[in-house]
Parts: structure tokens; sequence; C-alpha cells
């Protein structure tokens, strides 16, 4: 078959298959023909055109978690950068679109005239260097994975990702602060090294906060993660993240930690300090998600993609694009800047104003350089994590093996 011809066939039929599953980008007139490959990104739009860029976003926009995130940061563009369009696809993941690859949900976005595309899942990474070998002349950011870094990627494709590692730390400083029973939960999603590196940041966070602030040892200290297979709930795939929630309860623990992309954790907590019972929470990702239980939230880490997605996204626009692999930290001088921070935290409504202090005080201390990723630091199995005297390397950091010991719960699927 005449390849030109295939490539029509292909966009006409997602044109339809993605039209049919209610959340289709807005339309962007005709499909443009394939471009002819290049070495190298085609030279951007002049800056008094329209220039479209699109998102592939793994989950719902209207989450309470990690894509709506990534949602309202396109929509901070889209209103910061004159002459802009903001185009997406989401839900494509395998419950919601389970035909729909990755790759061709970049084509469908092309074909509606993208001209930069943005993919918010690690497991995204190989669908997105699929799509950017066939469309040398469109650029990419791949939002977490190491394709980038493993010098993989092609010469179009950017990784970019926050440092939550300290958001996490905050969280689980949070939690260990207002704990009474000093046992705290991780709602977890599937098992990888980002998820566990986050886990460990969270458990170093309480630990710390637990030891400094509590003035308790830290083997008094329980800390569960259980996780149920993937970011979000898919019946019959994943466990029930409901449940989940609901066990840690019933078991005792008064804090659930959320490491997933939707609000589960916060709901059931809510639900169950509203039947008489003590327990709080910490959401994920998105900067407004205490609002699902203001009564139980002692904060969130959120993500704010926007500054560098705008940043990234002109330097494509203008001319002066380069293929970079960025691991961003917040703004420690001010941490929850929408126009300047990757990373921020919350204070919860329903943090003491005492530990509100403490926690601000463990804030600073980070932003002075405090790194509990120093030793010495064991994995479960008893092997060297980082030696005495010694501070994690980012690469030790990002391709963490196991979870600490110290915590409860599986390192490896």
């Amino acid at each position: 078959m005449n390849r030109k011809l295939f490539w029509v066939g292909i966009l006409v039929l997602l044109s339809v298959v993605l039209a049919g599953c209610g959340s289709a980008p807005a339309s962007g007139g005709p499909s443009p023909e394939p471009a002819a490959p290049s070495a190298e990104p085609a030279a951007p739009a002049a800056s008094d055109a329209e220039y479209v860029f699109g998102m592939v976003l793994v989950g719902p926009i209207n989450d309470g978690g990690w894509n709506q995130a990534h949602y309202d940061s396109a929509k901070y563009v889209e209103a910061k950068v004159p002459n802009t369009r903001f185009i997406y696809i989401d839900k494509v993941n395998p419950a919601d679109r389970p035909n729909v690859q990755v790759e061709q949900a970049v084509e469908e976005l092309i074909s509606q005239g993208a001209q930069f595309v943005i993919t918010n899942s690690a497991e995204f990474a190989d669908g997105t260097s699929l799509a950017a070998e066939s469309h040398p002349d469109v650029y990419f950011i791949h939002a977490s994975g190491d394709k980038v870094l493993s010098g993989e990627a092609p010469p179009n494709v950017h990784n970019l990702m926050g440092r939550m590692e300290y958001g996490k730390m905050m969280a689980g400083c949070a939690a260990a602060l207002q704990s009474e029973s000093g046992r705290i939960a991780y709602l977890g999603a599937l098992i990888d090294p980002e998820t566990r590196r986050l886990v460990n940041a969270t458990y170093l966070g309480a630990r710390h906060c637990w030891e400094t602030y509590r003035g308790q040892p830290a083997d008094s200290l329980a800390f569960k993660v259980t996780w149920i297979g993937f970011w979000f709930n898919i019946p019959g795939v994943t466990l029930d993240p409901t449940k989940v929630a609901n066990d840690f309860i019933n078991e005792g623990y008064d804090v659930i930690v959320s490491g997933i992309d939707t609000t589960e954790g916060i709901v059931e907590a809510n639900k169950a300090t509203e039947a008489g019972k003590t327990v709080w929470a910490v959401p994920y990702d998105f900067r407004e998600a205490c609002a699902q239980g203001e009564a139980v939230c002692l904060g969130v880490p959120f993500f704010n993609w926007g500054p560098d997605y705008l940043r990234i996204i002109e330097s494509a626009r203008n001319g002066s694009w380069e293929q970079g692999w960025e691991w961003v930290g917040p703004n420690w001088e001010n941490l929850n800047d929408i126009d300047s921070s990757m990373i921020g935290f919350v204070d919860g409504p329903a943090l003491t104003a005492e530990n509100a202090a403490s926690l601000n005080e463990f804030k600073q201390a980070l932003a002075g350089g405090l790194n509990l990723f120093s030793g010495p630091l064991n994995y479960q199995d008893g092997s060297t994590f980082v030696a005495e005297d010694a501070t994690a390397s980012d690469e030790q950091v990002w391709y963490t093996e196991q979870l600490l010991a110290g915590i409860d719960g599986q390192s490896a699927p």
C-alpha cells in the first residue's frame, strides 16, 4: 500500500474512534499530509502565527490529581503565551481506551495541527519515541522517563520530571507530626523506581519528624505501603483503592498518604472521620486536592508544570530548542509560586497550628540543604543503599531498587 494513503487512512480511522470516546480534542481543521523526515526539528512558526500544542494524558483531566495538574498547567501556557492553542486526548489507558496506543493518540493530535506534544505517563515512553521518530518536525516532552538520559530518545524528545521527593518528605513529616497512633499508611500505585523513591522519601520525612519534633524512636513508627497495581482503579485489574484505604483504617492506621492519581485516600479518610473515627489524609499531585476533604487534609504536595512547559514550548517556537533530561526542584525562595516553582506543598486545613510551625521549620531545613537521602540507609533485604557518611547521588535516587528497611510493603511486583 502507498505509505501516504496508509497514514491518511490511519488518521481518518483514529478521528472516528477517538471522537466517539467522549474526550476528543477540539477540531483543528483537515489533517495535514505526513511531513517528510528531517535530521532535526523544523524551524518554529512565526510568533504571530497560531502555535498548537497537544497533550496525551493517561487519565481524565478532572481527576483531582496527576492529570488535572498537567491539564491546568497546559491551560496556564495557553493563557500566558499569545497565539497558542491547546488540544488534548485524555484517558489513554487500557480501561478507557483499550485499543488506542499513545502513538496513535499523538497521530490524532498532529492531524489536528499540533506542532508540539506532551505525553504525561511513564508508561508512554516507548510510544512517545515511536511517534517522535515518525514526526521529526514535531517537538515532544515526555513528562517523566529517562530515555534522553540513557541516550535512547530521538532528538526532538525532552524528558521533564519534578523532584517530588521533596514534596513527599513534607507529606511524610506532616503525617508523623499529626498521627496519634504512629501508624502511617501509603496508598501506592504500581511498583517501579519512581514510586519506590517517592515511598522512601515519604518514609524518610516521616521518620525524621517523628524523631526530631515528636521525640520518638524511629522503630516506634509503623509505615506500610499497599500497591494497587496502576495509577488509578481499573476494575478487575487493580486492587480497589477504596477497599485498600478502608483496610488501612480498619487496621488502625490514622494517616493515609496517597501515591495514586485519584482521591480515594482522602475521600475514605473523610468518611471514616465523619463516622466517628480520627483519620487524616495527605492527597497527591494537584494543588486543590484538599477540597475533597478539608476536615481531614494535612496538606498536599503538588506538581506545577506550567512554568517549565511554557519555557520549553517557547524554546521550540523561537528556535532555541535543546534536548534535555530535567529533574526540576522547588523554588525554595517561594515554594508555592505558580510562576516559578515546579514542586509545592500547601498546608491542609486539618494540620494544627503547632504542627504547621514544625512542618515549616522542616521545610526551611530542606531549603537550607538538609538531605534525608544520607547514610547509613539500608534496603529491605539488608543491603546498603547509602553508606554511612555518604549521600545518595541523583542516579542512585532515580533508579531506587528497593524500599528502605523500616517500611512494610513489597519492593517488587
